[in-house]
Parts: structure tokens; sequence; C-alpha cells
């Protein structure tokens, strides 16, 4: 098998063939619509300016030396299809454009068998698209670099804003999970988005860096001030710390010392979480100490003063029906006899005391009330100045009754009117005395 002339895959032809050849019309021509084959293996393409023989397929049949050509043309064709597929799909023109360049020339002289002149077109077409691709995808590029910019634009906004708040007052996980997202955006804008110009892209970054550096360097004096308050806090409570477990040996009766640790303790201020919780199981545990001390006399005590609560709780239990007692005297009389035999009896379990101590308040306030009672019925002085002034209201009554009837006998109606008022009010006055 030989090609007349070099073949795209550089093949070098086995024998010379004339390059145009008008063959005589034979029978053994194996005829195809772009090419045929003569009697000697020759392969020729037909072009407009006539045949032309592209090379030999020796030891071979008609049929399969046409063939071998045209699968020539084919992977041509191919690359023409795949030149036009990228151009579509958005490849960069100038790298299409580079590529027809390098196969435009090898196809009029191509070693294959096929419609050659319409592959050329179709390269001419293509590079005739190409200036406009080119504008359109510069176009593009333009605008892809203009949005970068604006977008780390945004970023470094941002991030002075983050720098410019009142940092003295910042929350700073918050305002560091900020300043990081922002850091991570740059990046990725960075190393995916299109390169910006050099003096843009320094620019914005050396703002970008004065912003983070502010931020930095306020969190650092933050921290930094941060640990000698939580220092100073620590040794504090350390103090405390101390003083609290020296007052073991107190036990129940260290319980008023140890309050007035406690409210030193939450005016020392924080000390670092982690010092904190351990300094307070400490602080924590000398109090568990006093208060289980006390807890024991507690214990002790309610042993002690159980038999005193039976006794208190029976007495109660006899007192109770002076609540609706109406006999003043009596009431008082056992009562006092209640409240004497309650004071001889003597304490009670401490948490029991309200709960009988309102109790009994509530039956001694009962038997007052007795008394009160009594007292405003009969209060001299009370009685003494309504019997004058019920004397004066009959004397009263009897001067508005005269009046009425010498209206009454004149027919002076508002005089009668007036009369009448006034005795009226003077009866009520006197009803009310009883």
């Amino acid at each position: 098998m030989s090609d007349e002339q070099s073949t795209p895959d550089q093949q070098a032809p086995e024998q010379h063939v004339p390059e145009q050849h008008v063959p005589e019309q034979g029978a053994a021509d194996q005829q195809a619509p772009w090419g045929r084959v003569d009697d000697d293996g020759t392969v020729y393409v037909r072009e407009a300016a006539g045949e032309r023989a592209v090379g030999q397929y020796p030891d071979a049949t008609a049929a399969e030396a046409l063939a071998y050509y045209e699968r020539k043309f084919a992977e041509l064709e191919g690359q023409v299809s795949l030149l036009e597929q990228r151009l579509r799909g958005g490849a960069p023109a100038q790298d299409v454009a580079k590529a027809v360049a390098a196969l435009a020339p090898t196809i009029p002289v191509a070693n294959a068998v096929g419609d050659l002149q319409s592959l050329s077109d179709r390269l001419a077409k293509l590079q005739e698209s190409l200036g406009e691709a080119t504008e359109k995808q510069s176009a593009e590029a333009q605008q892809a670099i203009a949005d970068a910019v604006a977008e780390r634009e945004g970023i470094v906004a941002e991030a002075e804003a983050l720098a410019a708040q009142d940092l003295s007052k910042a929350q700073w996980k918050q305002v560091t999970a900020q300043l990081d997202a922002l850091f991570a955006r740059w990046q990725t804008a960075q190393h995916s988005g299109p390169r910006i110009p050099k003096k843009d892209g320094d620019e914005l970054w050396k703002r970008f860096r004065a912003a983070r550096s502010t931020i930095e360097t306020a969190r650092k004096s933050f921290f930094a001030e941060l640990d000698s308050v939580h220092r100073d806090a620590r040794t504090r409570k350390q103090a405390l710390v101390e003083k609290a477990e020296a007052l073991a040996s107190k036990g129940a009766a260290g319980i008023p010392d140890y309050r007035r640790l406690l409210d030193e303790w939450k005016a020392a201020g924080r000390a670092g979480k982690k010092a904190d919780d351990a300094l307070w199981a400490r602080f924590k545990a000398a109090g568990d100490v006093l208060y289980g001390a006390k807890a024991e006399a507690d214990a002790v005590e309610n042993a002690e003063f159980g038999e005193n609560l039976e006794k208190k709780l029976a007495l109660l239990d006899e007192a109770e029906p002076l609540l609706t007692a109406t006999d003043r005297t009596a009431a008082r009389t056992t009562l006092t006899g209640i409240q004497r035999r309650w004071d001889e009896i003597g304490k009670v379990p401490r948490d029991q005391v309200r709960v009988i101590e309102d109790r009994l308040r509530k039956i001694e306030a009962a038997v007052r009330k007795l008394e009160d009672e009594h007292w405003k019925r009969t209060d001299p002085e009370k009685e003494a100045r309504s019997s004058g002034f019920a004397a004066q209201l009959e004397q009263a009554i009897a001067k508005a009754e005269a009046d009425l009837a010498a209206a009454q006998k004149a027919g002076d109606k508002r005089r009668i009117s007036e009369a009448e008022d006034e005795l009226a009010a003077k009866r009520a006055w006197l009803s009310a005395l009883g």
C-alpha cells in the first residue's frame, strides 16, 4: 500500500503516480462517488479539476483500497467536526483558530477519497466565524474580570466594615468566624476565578490585609487583657478556696463565714472556664463539709425534739376549737393555759417551727378578735357619747316636727319640703345610734 502524496499519518508512497490522470474507462475500474481504483491498484480522488492519484493499495481488492482512503477522509472530516463542536461549546477561539490554520492547508492535498472541497468550505466558514467568536469571548473575559474585581471589592468592603466597628465590644467568636469566612472566599476567588490585573489584585489584597491586621491586633489585645483579668480572678478565688477549706474545723458554725466568702466569690469575676470549674469544685466541696455537719446536727436535734413536736401538735388540736368560740372570757382562759404549757414543752425540729407557730398564731388572733368586738360594744366613753348625742337628736327631731306642722298650717310648700328633709335626716342619725 502506498500514497502518492504524504498522508495525515505521514505514510510514504510506494511508487510514483502522476498527480492528474484521466483514466481509460475499463471494466476492471472500481468506481465510487468520489474516487476509483484502476487495474494496477492506483486509487484516485475526483476533484473539480479532475482526478488526482492519492496512492496505491497493493495485494487488496479495489473495494478494500477505496475503503482505506475513504477512512482517511472520514478521519479528516472528524477533525473538522471536532473543531466545529469545540467552537460551539465555548472553547477559546484562539485555540480553535490555530488548529484551523494547521489543518486547512492539508485538506486540498490530502491522500483521501471524499468531498475534500466541502471540508475546505466548512473550514473556511469556521474561520470566518472565529473573528466574531473571538470578540465575544474577549468581551466575556473582560466582563468576568470585572465581576471578579467587584467580588473581591465586596469581600474587602465587608472586612473593612468588620474592622471599623467598635472592637472593644466585639463578640470575638463571631467576628473571628466572619473574618475566616471572608478569607476563605478570597482564596476561592483567587484560585477558581479569572486572573485579575496585578495592580487591582495587589491593591485589594493590601486593603484586605490591613483590615485583617486591625482586627487581629484588637483581638490579641482583648485576649491579653482578658488573660490578665483571669489571672487576678484566679488569684482571688484561690485565696477564697483556701479560706473556705480552713472553715472545716468549725462545722455548722462556719456557715455564716462561708456565706460571706460566697459573696466575695461572686464579686471576684471570671477566671476562665477551666480554672473556674476546678476552683468552684473545691469551693463547693468546702461548703458541702459545713452543710453536711449542719445536716448531721439537725438530724440529732430533730430526733431530740421529735417528742416535743408531738406534744405541741396535741396542744394545737386542743386549742383549735377556740377558732369558733363565742365566750371571750372562757376562750382567753383556755388560751392562756395552752400558751403556758406550749412554752414549757420547749423546742421542736427546725423545719416544723413555722408550721406549728402559724397554726398557734391563727388561734390567738381568733381570741383577740372576740375581745376586740366585746370592747367595741361596751366602751363606756363611746356609750356616754352616744347617749348625749341621742338626747340632742331627739330634741332636734321634736323641733323639726314642730317646724313641719307650722309650715303645713301656713301652706308654705318650700318650708314644708325643708322641714321634711331635716326631720328625715335627724331620724336617720338617731336610728344609726341604735
